[in-house]
Formats: C-alpha cells, sequence, structure tokens
C-alpha cells in the first residue's frame, strides 16, 4: 500500500520549473474565471440594475453601448450631449474664492455685496454652482446698465405688482383679487432670501405673455453701453454696500406708475423688428390670411440640426431665425392678449421669447405643490414597468383659436399628429391634415414611414388628446374643430407618469408641466418658442428629447426610441439622467438662489454708484 502525501509533500518533491509553471496555470486560471465574472456582472448590471444605476455609471454606458454601436443621428447627439455636460461639470466652484474669480472672468466685474452669503447659502444646501448656469440673468440684466439707475428704481418700485423687500423682509403688494396666486407665490420664494437681500422691487407680468420688445438697434446701443462699462475695479475704488432706496421711498405715493405706450396689432410685426437686420425673419411679412393652411418650409436644414434632429435647442427657439413660425404657432396667429411695448422697462415674469426684454424667474406654477403641475409625490414607475405609449392631455391654448385661425396652433397640430386615424388617412391617400404635411421621406426615411404604417402604430402607442377645446366665440359649440377634435376625460399626471413618453408644447406661453416632467420617470419631449430661468442647466439630448417647433421630427425621435431595445435603451437613458439632474438643480432651493442671486445684480443695477460696487473680501490680504 503506498503512503499518502499531502499537497504540500507532493509540491516538494517537484521541480522548480515545473511549479512556476503550476503557479502560472493557477494565476491564468483564476485571471480568466475573474474576467468572466466581471464581463457577466457588467452586463447583468449595465442592463438589468433597478433604475437609478445609468446615472452612477453613464460613462461605462458609454463605453459597452454607444460608442461601439452609434449608427444614427441620435447616438451622436446624445453622445455629444454627455460629453458636453462632463465638461460643465469640471467648471463647478466648491469654494467662496474660485466661484468668485470665475464670476470676474466671466463677467468681467466684481461679483455684487452679498455674494458671499448667497454662496455660504449655496454651499449649505449642496446646490451645484457652475458660472454659466446663471448667464440668462446677466443677459436679462445688461440692457439696464444703458439706462439710468434712479430712473429704473422708480419704475420698478411704482408698477401695480410688486415683491418688495425692506430691512431684510419681502412683502407683496398690488390688487390679487380674482387673479392666479402668483404674486404669493414669488413673495414666499423671495422671503426665504430677503434677510440677506438689499432694498429692492421686484415688479412682476401678470399675464401669460411677454409684454416687451424692444427693438433690435435699441437693444444692441444699450447692451454696448454695458459692455463699456464693464471693469474690475482696484480695491481702494470698490463700494461694498448698496445705497438702498432712500430717495425712491422717500416719494411715497407721490410717484407715479409709470405707463409706456402699450401697443397692439400683429404680433409678428412686433416681434422681427426685435431681429437683427441680416436674420431671416426681420423683412418677413405677417400671414396675411389664416384661413389657409400652414406651410412648412421645403428642404429645411437650419444650421440649429443635425442631420434632421435639433442639436442648437437655444436657436431652435429663436423666431428671428425661422420665419415659417410666424404660421406655426398661436403666439403670432393670436395672442389671448396682446399689450407689448418696444420701451424697455423693469418687468419680471416665468417666461419670454428670446426677443423679448423682460428678466425672468422661476414660473410661479413651478413652486406650487398643486399636482395638476407637478403629479404630487409621484413621479411614475420604474421604465421597465411603463407603458409603451406616448401621452398628452391639455387644453386648446395657444391664443385665442377660432374658425379662421386654428390649423395653425401648435397644440391642435400634435394632437392631429399622434391622432393614428388621422394619420393612416393621410398615408392611404397620400394627402395632408389640416394642421401638417407628412415629413420628408428624404429626411426621415424610416421603415414605419416607408412602409405607410405609422397611423397603424399610432392606434396603438398613442393616447393624446384635448380635455377642453377652448373655441371663440364660446357659443360656437366648436363647429369648425369638430370634424377633426372631440374632447376626451382627463387622466391625473400621476397616471401620465405610467407612460414612457410625454411631449411638452407650449400653450399660451411656456408649459408649467415640464419641470414636473423632467423629475418623473417618463421621457420629456420637449418643443417651445419660449425661453426659461433653467435653459442654461439643462442638456438637450442628455435631460430630455427637443423637438423642431415644427414638430416634423416627431415621428422620427419617437421610432428611434421604439425600433428596437437599444432605443428604448436610450430613451431610459435620457429620462433617468433627467430625473437624476433635475432632482440636483431645479430643486426650490436652486430657484431660490437663481432669484436671490437675480436681485443682488438687479440691486445694484438700481444704484447710483453701481459702477464702483462688489464683493472683494476674498482679494484682502487674509
Amino acid at each position: 500500500m503506498l503512503a499518502t502525501r499531502s499537497p504540500r509533500d507532493w509540491l516538494a518533491s517537484l521541480p522548480d520549473s515545473r511549479i512556476c509553471s503550476l503557479r502560472w496555470q493557477t494565476i491564468l486560471r483564476y485571471a480568466a474565471i475573474t474576467f468572466i465574472v466581471s464581463i457577466t456582472l457588467s452586463g447583468i448590471f449595465l442592463f438589468r440594475r433597478p433604475e437609478g444605476f445609468l446615472r452612477d455609471g453613464g460613462s461605462h454606458y458609454f463605453e459597452y453601448f454607444w460608442n461601439r454601436t452609434a449608427n444614427h443621428p441620435i447616438d451622436q447627439l446624445i453622445s455629444d450631449a454627455h460629453t458636453f455636460h462632463e465638461n460643465l461639470l469640471k467648471q463647478r466652484s466648491f469654494d467662496l474664492p474660485t466661484a468668485a474669480a470665475r464670476y470676474r472672468e466671466r463677467r468681467g466685474r466684481h461679483p455684487p455685496p452679498g455674494f458671499d452669503a448667497w454662496f455660504k447659502y449655496a454651499t449649505e444646501h449642496d446646490a451645484i454652482i457652475v458660472e454659466s448656469f446663471f448667464d440668462r440673468i446677466y443677459a436679462d440684466i445688461a440692457p439696464f446698465w444703458g439706462l439710468d439707475p434712479q430712473t429704473t428704481a422708480e419704475r420698478a418700485a411704482s408698477w401695480e405688482h410688486v415683491v418688495r423687500v425692506r430691512n431684510g423682509v419681502a412683502n407683496g403688494t398690488g390688487n390679487t383679487e380674482g387673479k392666479v396666486p402668483w404674486l404669493q407665490l414669488w413673495t414666499g420664494l423671495v422671503s426665504e432670501a430677503a434677510p440677506w437681500l438689499p432694498d429692492v422691487d421686484m415688479p412682476i407680468n401678470y399675464m401669460d405673455e411677454s409684454r416687451l420688445i424692444v427693438p433690435w438697434e435699441d437693444v444692441t446701443s444699450l447692451m454696448e453701453k454695458e459692455q463699456g462699462s464693464r471693469s474690475v475695479k482696484p480695491l481702494g475704488e470698490v463700494v461694498t454696500k448698496y445705497s438702498g432706496l432712500a430717495k425712491v421711498d422717500a416719494k411715497g405715493d407721490d410717484v407715479e406708475p409709470y405707463r409706456p405706450e402699450w401697443l397692439g396689432g400683429s404680433y409678428w410685426n412686433l416681434t422681427r423688428v426685435a431681429c437683427a437686420p441680416d436674420s431671416p425673419s426681420r423683412n418677413v411679412a405677417p400671414i396675411e390670411n389664416f384661413e389657409e393652411l400652414p406651410v412648412f418650409p421645403d428642404n429645411w436644414d437650419p444650421d440649429y440640426s443635425y442631420k434632421g434632429y435639433v442639436r442648437n435647442f437655444t436657436a431652435a427657439m429663436d423666431p428671428c431665425v425661422q420665419p415659417h413660425i410666424r404660421g406655426l404657432h398661436g403666439t403670432f396667429a393670436e395672442p389671448l392678449t396682446l399689450s407689448t411695448s418696444k420701451e424697455l422697462i423693469p418687468l419680471f415674469g416665468g417666461c419670454k421669447l428670446p426677443v423679448n426684454n423682460e428678466i425672468l424667474i422661476p414660473g410661479a406654477m413651478y413652486l406650487t405643490d398643486d399636482p395638476f403641475y407637478s403629479g404630487g409625490d409621484t413621479h411614475g414607475p420604474p421604465w421597465r414597468q411603463k407603458i409603451d405609449g406616448v401621452v398628452w392631455r391639455g387644453v386648446a391654448s395657444g391664443g385665442r383659436n377660432k374658425k379662421e385661425n386654428w390649423s395653425h396652433f401648435q397644440r391642435h397640430r400634435l394632437i392631429q399628429m399622434l391622432n393614428g386615424t388621422t394619420v393612416s388617412g393621410m398615408e392611404e391617400n397620400n394627402s395632408r391634415a389640416m394642421t401638417f404635411e407628412m415629413p420628408p421621406m428624404q429626411k426621415y426615411d424610416f421603415p414605419r414611414r416607408r412602409e405607410g404604417t405609422i397611423g397603424t402604430w399610432l392606434e396603438e402607442f398613442s393616447n393624446a388628446g384635448f380635455v377642453n377645446l377652448l373655441c371663440f366665440p364660446a357659443d360656437s359649440n366648436c363647429t369648425y374643430v369638430r370634424p377633426y377634435f372631440s374632447e376626451v376625460g382627463s387622466i391625473p399626471m400621476k397616471e401620465q407618469y405610467k407612460y414612457k413618453f410625454m411631449p411638452d408644447v407650449d400653450g399660451n406661453s411656456f408649459s408649467a408641466r415640464f419641470r414636473g416632467f423632467l423629475l418623473s420617470t417618463s421621457l420629456p419631449l420637449k418643443a417651445t418658442i419660449y425661453a426659461e430661468w433653467h435653459d442654461d442647466r439643462l442638456v438637450p439630448w442628455l435631460h430630455y428629447a427637443p423637438m423642431d417647433n415644427t414638430f416634423q421630427d416627431l415621428y422620427a425621435i419617437l421610432d428611434y426610441f421604439t425600433r428596437d431595445r437599444k432605443g428604448d435603451k436610450s430613451a431610459r437613458f435620457i429620462a433617468e439622467e433627467g430625473r437624476s439632474w433635475g432632482a440636483k438643480v431645479l430643486r426650490r432651493e436652486d430657484m431660490l438662489l437663481y432669484v436671490w442671486r437675480l436681485l443682488l445684480e438687479f440691486a445694484r443695477v438700481c444704484d447710483e454708484k453701481r459702477d464702483m460696487l462688489g464683493y472683494i473680501d476674498d482679494l484682502r490680504p487674509v
């Protein structure tokens, strides 16, 4: 019987070269096993982990997914958006000296007094501070540097509805009986920053529509004055305390509210005068006969698009570069109210056209807890549990839609485009609808379009309709649209969040539901001509899917996201990125910080010593 040997004795009997060989075989075997397990787990985590993974693993998602399979223009746009955002975050400021230095570099001035308290609040509330997030403030405030500061202060103080800050306390002034609670909502927000604010007045626009359109030549002249006034003053010349509004307050009730000349007529004519002289829209006359069906541009290939899809969302909003928009948006057909001035006066509001001159603040409805706008505490189920479809509910707003003009309204166009019966009839008869034409095949060539099955697909995929047709006059019984639309039942926002795709288009002005859509688990598809406070902190194709205001790209975008597993993963990725990012930069704290900083700047531009005012504590010797 042979004596048994332990593994250690057996190894000791082997030559050294044999032992070395066995060791390397063992190492390689374990390395191979480790590699296989790693790849398997990566695949499982990449495609199977619960919602929220992609935000933390975005770089891996790109490494293993897009970069190896990009074959559609939207692939490139998503990848570019991801890269842009990563570079943007490298500019984040984590301490006061860095934030102040970046301010001076970008603005050409010292930060305003009170900048240190503002930044302290930001860091204490985990705010992401990137200087470019506040570019809108400086674009809006800049023209006022060309006006007399005392005049601006007096006009702000005497307006009909004002959020007034005095001695660290904010109060709303003005008659709000029978009006929406915007003044109360904005006053509540400003109150949270009031203890650190100088005396300042914030006059607000109580209309849905924007009210100021200053001609391009006048704005350019004012902007040139602002550029010429920029200077980082030597420390010895800097004034670190605001002068206050004692002179304004001393006049008390003797100051009559300033009334600029309010204009009516064609809103397009008012708009195009604010476009640059060489812009495509400047010399294009308004549409005279809105009974004619809307016209879509031939071979439309704007600079803001990439192979048929929006690349520059800011430019895509601009009516100055797309004259056809005058026939495709209710704002230019017949706005609900029209009271516009060509004079620059201080007026704050929740949205505006790119050519308007209001000073933007977060829309009041973003400050409410009303579930009609936010969906309440429910943001929707995880992506895999969602209904594979598109949903839209709303009213037929956008202006005063009438028998003569309704086919030119953006919401009517969206609902017709999502109606499977309508689209099937167009495909069968090679015809157009009242509000739109089928997208050109040469630009949007995909199987459903070639095979004429978009309508059939929409019949199962789409759940869109008006809950109120809002016809004018009210006693018309909507006979002029009854052949094309019927009212449908409403769906609570929390139920809409069960769908994967949620288009968002303008009403009378901006859509107050966009923030709620972003914070949901669904994917917003956004088209608008209205700028908002948050535009500089959101990245299209990373946080939402942008659409052209013609909606000609709508079918192709939805087809990309639904044609295969890759498209579905792309949609889920954007939906999750948007929700995660929105929860970091669209909070009430972020809206407060935006308005807080805005009011520091507005108080400075209203100060007689504005050229010398600044925060410089970070530059003083320790």
